[in-house]
């Protein structure tokens, strides 16, 4: 893996965990989903400080250039973390239709008893 390379996944990474830090004092990112992306920045620079790792494994696996296993895991990473948020839209989607039916049965309670009490 070319030094260049190394730089800019350590650099990267560095403004990742920043970035996660700073929302998380906005309070604008859960301390559990940051966990994730700092995790990964963490691997990133892992894979850039160990190079001859990456380089062994990619070898291994059969990959042309060590970069190629680096994009694999990037995009593996990314495409698991897709996953596991629409796992949690679906989830809040199911919430929110039930509160929805929740309200309508109340308005219709609601309306029974204001149409009872003016007839």
């Amino acid at each position: 893996m070319s030094v260049t390379l190394r730089v800019i996944l350590i650099v990267c990474s560095i403004i990742s965990c920043i970035l996660c830090i700073k929302k998380i004092k906005q309070a604008k990112l859960k301390v559990e989903n940051a966990i994730v992306w700092m995790l990964g920045s963490f691997l990133l620079i892992f894979m850039s400080i160990f190079s001859g790792v990456v380089e062994w494994c990619a070898t291994g696996l059969g990959f042309e250039a060590p970069v190629n296993f680096v994009f694999v895991i990037v995009i593996a990473f990314l495409l698991i973390e897709v996953y596991l948020n629409n796992l949690k839209i679906t989830e809040l989607n199911e919430k929110i239709k039930d509160i929805a039916h929740h309200i309508a049965i109340n308005e219709h309670e609601n309306n029974k008893e204001k149409e009872k009490n003016n007839g």
